[in-house]
């Protein structure tokens, strides 16, 4: 049987236990052909978790790639280009991990040849708390292909059907190579904050190539949705975080929505995470209402700039500096 090399990147930023063991739950995995990198942006670890990533790479059971600067979508594209895999594989630093986990992922690339990415079944521990874990989907509405309103129709998390799907979620998702070799696909290093929407915006670049993005329930995880750590580049406490999650939102749609769908994606933002309205259930209070009311429209103008000064710059701040580096 053919065992194509998967390349599983973990991008992580100050993460400590929880690293290690979704690290440990990569090193148990039943597929026999996989390399693992680790994409380390923390500036200083724990002692034991140092020793411990120090005697993995030693032992060449990991690359342990450091990084003096925190982006996840840079992370996602410094390791690209350090991977050797035909498979790239992303998961988050705070997941569990069945030992079918790899093989499930690999036999959609090896079955399906016009698929060319695969979004795994999340287990949020949070959202399975929520419903006791009994709620269960078939198959997703139409609308979960609507590039206007997916967003809040798609459901990773309660869904047991295999089919295909408009994006994945960051902490469990693959991609042919020759999506980031033969197409030129990078993340937007633009996206900051948690990088809110980069895979979305990604995968929306992706499926113009004609390629598919399948979604298989048997390559699943659980995401342990860690309140610290994780690869954010700055704090989700701070107002810049706040401006910076309107920001991604509104600059995925102007680059790859249609002036409809794009109106249909701000009105359904401004229902949700401004008026707090279902699914966000956010307070109602008048003061928090206006409050975020100013981040959504600072965040638009901020995205406008962003997409103004693409004609010049492309904002792979990141990737071109690791480029200089190596010249």
């Amino acid at each position: 049987m053919n065992f194509p090399l998967i390349s599983v990147i973990i991008p992580t930023y100050c993460r400590e236990e929880p690293l290690r063991d979704s690290i440990a739950d990569v090193l148990k995995q039943d597929y026999p052909n996989y390399e693992v990198l680790v994409v380390d942006q923390t500036p200083k670890h724990q002692p034991d978790i140092e020793d411990y990533l120090e005697q993995l790479a030693a032992a060449n059971q990991i690359k342990w790639l450091r990084l003096q600067w925190a982006s996840l979508p840079g992370a996602r594209n410094y390791a690209v280009r350090c991977a050797a895999g035909k498979i790239i594989l992303f998961i988050d630093d705070d997941v569990q991990l069945p030992s079918g986990f790899l093989a499930a992922h690999a036999k959609n690339f090896l079955e399906k040849p016009e698929v060319g990415a695969v979004a795994g079944r999340v287990f949020d521990r949070m959202k399975l708390g929520d419903s006791g874990g009994k709620l269960e989907i078939e198959y997703l509405p139409p609308q979960a292909m609507d590039p206007g309103i997916a967003w809040y129709y798609i459901d990773l998390v309660h869904t047991i059907k295999p089919q295909e799907v408009l994006t994945a979620r960051g902490c469990n998702m693959s991609f042919r190579r020759e999506i980031f070799t033969k197409y030129g696909l990078r993340f937007d290093e633009r996206f900051r904050g948690s990088a809110v929407r980069e895979e979305s915006d990604f995968c929306l670049r992706l499926r113009q190539t004609g390629y598919k993005i399948w979604y298989d329930p048997e390559a699943h995880l659980v995401h342990l949705g860690e309140e610290t750590g994780g690869c954010h580049d700055i704090s989700m406490r701070s107002l810049q975080y706040q401006l910076t999650f309107y920001h991604n939102h509104f600059l995925m749609g102007l680059k790859n929505l249609t002036t409809i769908q794009a109106l249909r994606f701000y009105a359904r933002l401004f229902d949700c995470h401004v008026l707090g309205r279902p699914p966000c259930h956010k307070s109602s209070s008048p003061i928090k209402i206006v409050t975020r009311g100013i981040f959504y429209t600072l965040g638009f103008f901020k995205a406008l700039g962003t997409v103004i000064q693409s004609m010049w710059n492309d904002g792979q701040i990141y990737t071109r500096m690791e480029e200089v580096k190596n010249v």
